[in-house]
């Protein structure tokens, strides 16, 4: 079995009456990944690293750790691709990032980004969709676009609850909804099973609250299909409203609620769409939205979908948070087609870096990677994606991209 060596010097990240303690110098894993992971976790470690370094002038320092999914845990970790000895070291030191991850064909597991969530309870993805300045856009107006998706991320399809078409378990459950519920479905249909429950729902919804409270948003929506999905998805709908009302009664108003339209001070209107309008309102209204929590499968849609709106999921931070431990991550594939040719743009796992500090309360630090970021476009120095959308753009290399981001992140400190 092989060991994970914490690095010396550094010191572990606990808990206390449910608070992270943070210290100057906390040892944090990385996942490098598969594909294109490990070259995009080689060069942005060091503009973390720089970071912090320009923020707080050598008093903070990240200790690294390498933890390992993946293709590579499966050298080290005899065949093992999903080793609980990364688990371990996940939960005992509380903060990750890691690169994209490939499902070899023929796993035991269905997803590893899915199994390392329902495996440490990492309950609520968390997708920050906001544009900067400069990133091309199709949009007329991406300025408009400022918004925090949170996902729950146990439950739903993704639970994995799905039976082949024509397996004896197949047969055996659509015999039992024939004769139970009197439900006739095709003699050969694979079948999968949506579980939303109470507890998810409402732990999903509770830290979409607080975090629109603490950080001052106006508004959280229900994202649901509970007009035809009523007792699952309409269920969340319900849910959410009963969290709101039951335990942040001084704080949160309901849409119907308000006088006028006028949003009193210091409270937070909660509201609910329908999945296919809120996808429409999207586009024409963005504005209208500021935190939005959804159940599972409509999360991974409306991310990936509100990302497209402001530079694509090459660019799209991530989080997957429980309630001690969170695994800050790259939203897009491991595109192994790019791996080794210094191709792709590192702005996803960079700025999943950004929300990594930003949950240390290094604010300063993830401060200065995003306006460099977003100062680097500007100067029309950008990788391959956004420099076939711009005009005059200056194509360069992911290394070279962050090494001008690192000297802009110079001149700003």
């Amino acid at each position: 079995m092989t060991e994970i060596a914490y690095p010396p010097g550094g010191t572990k990240i606990h808990s206390e009456n449910g608070r992270l303690q943070i210290p100057d110098r906390p040892i944090i894993g990385y996942i490098e990944g598969d594909g294109v992971g490990p070259e995009l976790m080689t060069a942005c470690r060091p503009v973390w690293d720089t970071a912090v370094r320009l923020a707080y002038g050598g008093r903070r320092r990240i200790h690294w750790c390498e933890l390992f999914l993946g293709a590579k845990a499966a050298e080290k970790f005899d065949g093992e691709i999903f080793p609980e000895a990364t688990l371990d070291a996940i939960r005992d030191l509380k903060v990750a990032i890691k690169g994209p991850l490939t499902t070899p064909v023929g796993s035991g597991h269905r997803s590893l980004n899915v199994s390392l969530r329902q495996a440490l309870d990492l309950y609520a993805c968390v997708r920050p969709v906001r544009y900067l300045p400069g990133v091309p856009s199709p949009m007329r107006h991406p300025e408009k676009v400022d918004l925090v998706i949170f996902r729950e991320n146990t439950e739903d399809v993704y639970a994995g609850i799905e039976l082949a078409a024509g397996s004896p378990e197949a047969e055996s459950l659509r015999r039992f909804l024939e004769q139970r519920f009197g439900r006739r479905l095709p003699p050969a249909c694979g079948l999968g099973v949506k579980p939303i429950s109470e507890r998810a729902s409402k732990r999903l919804v509770r830290r979409a609250i607080r975090f629109a409270l603490e950080k001052g948003r106006r508004s959280i929506t229900l994202m649901h299909k509970g007009n035809i999905m009523k007792h699952t998805e309409g269920a969340f709908r319900q849910w959410g409203y009963q969290v709101a009302r039951e335990e942040f009664a001084d704080r949160v108003v309901a849409e119907q609620d308000l006088a006028a339209g006028s949003l009193p001070e210091g409270k937070v209107v909660i509201k609910d769409r329908i999945a296919d309008i809120l996808f429409q309102l999207l586009l024409l209204r963005p504005e209208d939205f500021d935190v939005i929590a959804t159940p599972n499968l409509n999360g991974d849609y409306l991310s990936d979908a509100a990302a497209a709106q402001v530079g694509g999921v090459g660019i799209a931070p991530g989080a997957n948070l429980g309630d001690e431990v969170a695994v800050f991550e790259a939203t897009h594939g491991s595109a192994p087609k790019y791996a080794g040719l210094n191709k792709v743009n590192p702005g996803s796992l960079l700025l999943s870096g950004a929300m990594m500090l930003e949950h240390l309360g290094w604010n300063e630090a993830a401060g200065l990677i995003v306006e460099a970021y977003a100062r680097t476009v500007q100067d029309g120095i950008v990788t391959y994606d956004f420099a076939r959308q711009m005009a005059r753009a200056r194509e360069v290399g992911t290394r070279e991209f962050l090494l001008h981001l690192t000297k802009r992140m110079t001149s700003l400190s």
